[in-house]
């Protein structure tokens, strides 16, 4: 018999199975993954969890009895082969073929691995999974030296973590400052110097050549030159969509399973939802793909209303966020293409909001440690304001003022 089948236990699984029962899906759903676990949440793998304040259990997005209540045949360590989109079935490694009426593809991504001479020594990690958690907390002690490559938020989350431990830090990045690739230069100098603060050595415009292990242990080195000693390191330079199994299927990729507004691939019977998956943004007028969990849930409840009979579209504005040391950084929108940017407060008072705006026109922002900020600035950006920058600049004018104005 057909079933409804996801393949990759994630957040937007999770969320799929529940909302495809809220929308009326009576029949049998079948959810897949390659690791053991049932759907957990991952955001707190490089923060509570590393530091050890989550016990494996409350990671579980949803208990057992979820899965049992809603009807759902957990294969979990198992890995699909391949589709076959003329029969409609699925093929898993242990030789199964498996029929379905409808399938959502949640694949995710994965690290992307350092192309370098050393790379496969086996105290080199890479923080994706549970799993790779466990390992990393069973190498890094307090007092041990651990090596990060990448200033990204992973590398620099984990760094926070660590330091209050009392390990050792050392973050390289090739780029000149942290953060490049997602942030403006001034919240960029903002965590470089609250890392400087807590103890962490970060060192910028560093390229890797090698590592290195002998009678004197690990080191990393540079193009430069420089030995950097090491007792654990782990990379953190980016991750890949796990696009494999849909190109393969002759689905369209680019940058990520593309999709249509209804979380739709160009086979009507087949739907991809979370980081794998590459969609148009209606605010920004353009295709992107998102690594977040609140894409991947809002994904999740389109799928699933669509799958049911009930047309809607995705049409959330993207939000991100981060947690180091007592600073939350929460990010609305996307800022590529801002041509000005306007700052309150700053590293001294350990709250800062960056705004973003082209044209005049609020696009996204950084608010640290400003909630409030956060929250309103969500509600100027879907509206398109153009602030006044003068009083977008004051931290004693409130941004309702801007709001009603």
């Amino acid at each position: 018999m057909s079933s409804l089948i996801i393949v990759g236990a994630s957040h937007a699984a999770a969320e799929a199975i529940a909302s495809l029962r809220k929308f009326g899906w009576e029949k049998k759903i079948v959810l897949i993954g390659d690791e053991p676990e049932r759907p957990y949440q991952r955001p707190p793998l490089s923060k509570a969890y590393y530091k050890g304040e989550v016990e494996p259990l409350k990671l579980m997005l949803r208990p057992e009895s979820f899965y049992e209540k809603n009807d759902v045949e957990l294969m979990l360590g198992r890995r699909v082969e391949s589709i076959d989109r003329a029969a409609k079935t699925i093929l898993i490694d242990n030789g199964d073929a498996l029929p379905y009426e409808h399938l959502i593809l949640a694949t995710g991504t994965r690290a992307r691995r350092l192309q370098i001479e050393g790379a496969d020594l086996a105290n080199i990690n890479y923080l994706r999974t549970k799993l790779d958690v466990d390992n990393i907390k069973g190498q890094v002690k307090p007092g041990s030296k651990l090596l990060i490559v990448g200033a990204g938020y992973i590398g620099l989350e984990v760094a926070a973590s660590a330091i209050k431990q009392g390990v050792e830090v050392t973050v390289l990045e090739t780029m000149e400052r942290v953060l490049a690739r997602v942030t403006s230069p001034q919240v960029s100098e903002f965590y470089q110097n609250v890392h400087h603060q807590e103890g962490v050595d970060i060192r910028l415009n560093t390229q890797l050549q090698r590592f290195e292990k002998g009678a004197l242990g690990c080191h990393a080195i540079t193009v430069d030159g420089e030995r950097v000693p090491f007792d654990s390191a782990i990379i953190g330079i980016g991750v890949i969509p796990n696009i494999e199994l849909a190109a393969a299927a002759g689905l369209r990729c680019d940058n990520g399973i593309v999709v249509n507004q209804h979380t739709q691939t160009d086979d009507q019977f087949i739907y991809a939802v979370g980081d794998c998956s590459n969609h148009h943004n209606i605010f920004y007028n353009r295709i992107i793909r998102l690594e977040s969990v609140p894409n991947a849930v809002e994904q999740a409840k389109v799928a699933a209303a669509n799958i049911c009979g009930k047309p809607v579209i995705y049409d959330q504005l993207p939000w991100f966020w981060s947690d180091q040391y007592d600073v939350k950084l929460q990010t609305a929108g996307l800022l590529q293409g801002y041509d000005q940017v306007v700052v309150r407060g700053g590293v001294s008072q350990r709250k800062m909001t960056a705004f973003y705006l082209h044209e005049g026109t609020l696009i996204a922002v950084d608010a640290l440690n400003s909630p409030a900020e956060f929250m309103l600035s969500k509600k100027l950006i879907l509206a398109k304001a153009k602030p006044d920058i003068l009083m977008l600049a004051d931290a004693d004018v409130s941004l309702k003022q801007l709001l009603v104005d």
